[in-house]
C-alpha cells in the first residue's frame, strides 16, 4: 500500500514492517470482555468492538510498546 508510510513516528497510523498481532478469542461477547478489561486496566484503545469490511469482528488494543493487537472472532 503506497500510502503507508515508513516511519513509526505516528503509532496511530499504520506503517512498514510489523505492526500487529490479531488473537481470535472464539466470540464476540469474548471480544467485548477483554477489551473492557484492558480498557479499565489502562490500555490504549484504538479501535472499539465493531465489524469490520472483511467481515470480522474485532476491536484494537495498543501493547505497552505501542503494537497495535487485534482482539478478534
Amino acid at each position: 500500500m503506497p500510502r503507508i508510510p515508513i516511519s513509526k513516528n505516528d503509532i496511530i497510523k499504520q506503517f512498514t514492517g510489523l505492526i500487529h498481532f490479531a488473537i481470535n478469542v472464539g466470540s464476540r461477547e469474548k471480544v467485548e470482555k477483554i477489551t473492557e478489561k484492558l480498557k479499565n486496566d489502562s490500555y490504549r484503545v484504538i479501535n472499539e468492538p465493531r465489524t469490520t469490511g472483511d467481515g470480522y469482528y474485532e476491536s484494537v488494543v495498543l501493547d505497552p510498546d505501542g503494537n497495535r493487537v487485534e482482539i478478534m472472532n
